[in-house]
């Protein structure tokens, strides 16, 4: 029997939700939020004192975790790793609660993934071996805003995008980030590792722009991005995780990143899809994921070597992870040009 100690401690200021009002709202959205997380390991946010305190990310399950509790063992960029809690069931995402998470941070892999691999070996530009990824079974691709971007420009790059996979027959779907940007999905065909899903997002970033290049940017940089939407590939990069599909933002207004129809996307409000709402949207609607199948990566990793033949380079990496094979230079465009001038 799982107990939830002090359920009436307020987490979000704005209406005054609580604790049990949280645990709730996830029993009421259990089998949509298993069929997108369930089983993948997930890294929390804690917010003991509720979303206006202070947090912090733990990586680590904590040591004084009940027996029962299933952990699996995930790498870092630079290869330490940590046991994870893995997402097995509503009894996990309770107790995660209880301790005052507030945000599930999730693997685009499944539970001993990593530990199963089968793609040779990836090295950095050194020559090191990496951390292997296991196969990665989500493109997860998230439309940020830019300095004077709105959300009808995410609306506008969401379509754009949907077009573009639509065309590749990759099906998508979207949901609200719980925060400003938008994030599509893809289920994929257990094929393929984080270094390939990390290039085919690149590869559509890179092509999203040639295609709308007012509109949508896949420039790392910020100082180059201009007033667009940038698709920011690097959500792939191989241990990457993303906020939770169903999962409450530590916002206080307890907004939820929410999976929603196309249909909905022309009209929807992300600010009113909260703990409070959406289990009503889900008894009414349904989930609009639910009928998602595995789609292949191959015509967007075809995209990516038609880049690198046509002379692309890689796409800048993340600071936290060691320099790659054909990656340019890792530093900003404009102290690159004044330290060439000097």
């Amino acid at each position: 029997m799982l107990s939830v100690s002090n359920p009436g401690k307020v987490y979000f200021s704005k209406r005054g939700d609580t604790k049990l009002d949280l645990v709730n709202y996830y029993l009421a959205v259990a089998d949509p939020i298993m069929r997108t997380i369930g089983g993948r390991p997930v890294l929390l946010e804690r917010y003991p004192d509720g979303a206006s305190g202070k947090s912090w990310f733990q990586k680590r399950v904590p040591s004084s975790a009940p027996d029962w509790l299933q952990t699996t063992v995930v790498s870092t960029p630079n290869g330490t790793t940590s046991d994870a809690l893995v997402a097995v069931d509503m009894a996990h995402i309770v107790w995660a609660v209880n301790l005052g998470c507030l945000g599930f941070h999730v693997w685009p892999t499944h539970a001993g993934a990593e530990a199963a691999s089968t793609f040779p070996p990836v090295l950095d530009a050194a020559g090191t071996v990496l951390p292997p990824t296991g196969v990665t079974d989500e493109l997860r691709i998230d439309l940020d805003p830019s300095p004077g971007i709105g959300f009808d420009d995410l609306r506008a790059a969401a379509f754009a995008t949907r077009e573009l996979c639509t065309e590749l027959g990759i099906d998508v779907r979207v949901k609200t980030s719980g925060s400003r940007g938008l994030h599509l999905y893809a289920m994929l065909e257990p094929q393929w590792d984080g270094y390939q899903v990390r290039a085919a997002a690149v590869a559509l970033a890179r092509e999203l722009e040639r295609r709308h290049p007012d509109d949508i940017t896949a420039a790392w940089w910020k100082e180059e991005r201009g007033s667009r939407v940038f698709v920011d590939f690097n959500q792939n990069a191989p241990h990457k995780t993303v906020f939770g599909a169903w999962c409450a933002r530590p916002k206080v207004g307890a907004q939820v990143s929410t999976p929603i129809s196309w249909d909905e996307l022309a009209t929807i409000v992300p600010d009113d899809l909260t703990i409070a709402t959406v289990p009503a949207r889900v008894a009414e609607l349904g989930d609009p994921w639910a009928d998602r199948t595995p789609q292949s990566l191959t015509p967007l990793l075809e995209m990516s070597d038609k880049d690198m033949a046509a002379g692309l380079m890689d796409a800048p990496w993340p600071p936290v992870y060691p320099k790659m094979p054909n990656e340019p230079p890792r530093v900003q465009p404009s102290k690159a040009r004044k330290d060439g001038g000097d």
